[in-house]
């Protein structure tokens, strides 16, 4: 009898350690490897700088080593706290992100850096919350279309999701950041696609968004400049084409295999933002094309993962809610990545999980954490295209 019981005892242990590790564990653990590598570089990026302007080559490492540390426990507690809770909090999640993102015009709270305010400073702590209200948008959409599915059929039906959106969208490029408008706009649109609108319905949407770029081009003369630069930037080599030039320089000095970590030589002061949005181009100066190439076959894991995550899911919640944090962070990879390399318009943005930037990385880290969490769920369901996710695909074709 007592063996029975110590066989029953160590069942029990098998199969709550295989709950434990039943979802994609490969999310978690490329989110930490990721992460780990974005405090090297960011070490790397900044040692030089933080060692003239602060005294000490090791600070912005150490914000973002606290930032890691921080992000490992969000997403630790993001992967079992129930996600379908989420949902109940979609008012919550959206009224906390208008209201951060309103907070930061506020005299004495908000932080102007570089003729932008896009951070609250609270004593020694500094937010950016259009980092939070990224996944505060997808929670609050995720949680609204699938309360309902048939609504979101109806023009009138998406209008909260639209209005939430747009709401978001005017408070950020207020700051201004064009960059961040960007991409919530984009995963506006992607969230209302995947929420089963109907195709003229998504046109109706679509066509604003797409002539409303131009329009926010042209009515900051900053923007016109970075567009020409873009297309020649040896025409201001000193100016607004500085920054894309420097980049340029990096990546072609890294050639295939990079010039070692601790290398890089643009670094020293040539590079603007090196630790933020361009350390992309010091990987690619110090790691090489081959660096690069590992870096993005990484971060296309994760997204592979987070697709195949909402694939699987079983609710129409849960395969919303891991869609948009997919989308969030593939759509912001993609586009420094773009930036970096000059294939487009020079903007503000950072590389989600590597570059400098506690808001954005603890976030992002509780956010995979939730997509772990999901995927635990969806994998228990087996191998197979969720319900929600057919639901969705007839309603998108009819």
């Amino acid at each position: 009898m007592q063996a029975s019981a110590k066989r029953i005892a160590a069942s029990e242990k098998t199969s709550s350690v295989k709950r434990l590790f039943s979802g994609e564990i490969a999310i978690p653990c490329l989110v930490v490897l990721l992460a780990a590598f974005g405090v090297l570089m960011v070490y790397s990026a900044s040692s030089y700088t933080a060692e003239k302007t602060y005294g000490d080559a090791f600070f912005f490492m150490k914000k973002q080593l606290v930032g890691f540390i921080l992000g490992i426990v969000a997403m630790a507690g993001a992967c079992f706290f129930p996600y379908r809770k989420l949902a109940k909090f979609k008012w919550v999640a959206l009224g906390v992100s208008l209201v951060l993102l309103a907070a930061v015009f506020i005299p004495g709270l908000g932080i102007e850096n570089y003729g932008a305010t896009r951070w609250i400073g609270i004593g020694p702590i500094t937010i950016q919350p259009s980092e939070i209200a990224k996944y505060g948008f997808v929670i609050f959409a995720a949680s609204y279309a699938s309360e309902k599915p048939e609504r979101m059929k109806k023009f009138v039906g998406m209008l909260p999701v639209l209005g939430a959106g747009a709401g978001i969208c005017l408070l950020v490029i207020l700051e201004p950041n064009m960059s961040i408008t960007m991409c919530i706009g984009l995963l506006m649109v992607a969230m209302l696609f995947l929420s089963g609108v109907k195709i003229r319905h998504f046109l109706v949407i679509l066509i604003p968004v797409l002539l409303a770029v131009p329009v926010l081009i042209v009515m900051e003369p900053y923007r016109l400049k970075r567009l020409y630069a873009f297309i020649d930037p040896w025409q201001s080599p000193q100016g607004e084409g500085y920054q894309l030039i420097q980049s340029l320089y990096a990546l072609g000095n890294g050639g295939w295999f990079g010039v070692g970590l601790f290398n890089s030589r643009q670094k020293y002061r040539f590079l603007p933002f090196a630790e933020s949005d361009f350390i992309l181009s010091v990987i690619g100066e110090e790691f090489g094309f081959v660096g690069i190439l590992l870096l993005f076959a990484a971060a296309g894991a994760l997204i592979y993962f987070g697709i195949r995550t909402a694939a699987r899911s079983r609710d129409l919640f849960g395969f919303l809610l891991a869609s948009g944090i997919t989308m969030v962070y593939a759509i912001q990879t993609v586009i420094n990545a773009l930036v970096v390399s000059g294939s487009i318009p020079p903007t503000g943005l950072p590389l989600p999980l590597i570059s400098s930037g506690n808001t954005s990385l603890i976030f992002t880290m509780a956010a995979m954490g939730v997509l772990y969490n999901i995927s635990r769920e969806g994998k228990r369901a087996g191998p197979k295209t969720a319900k929600a996710f057919r639901r969705v695909k007839n309603n998108t074709e009819n």
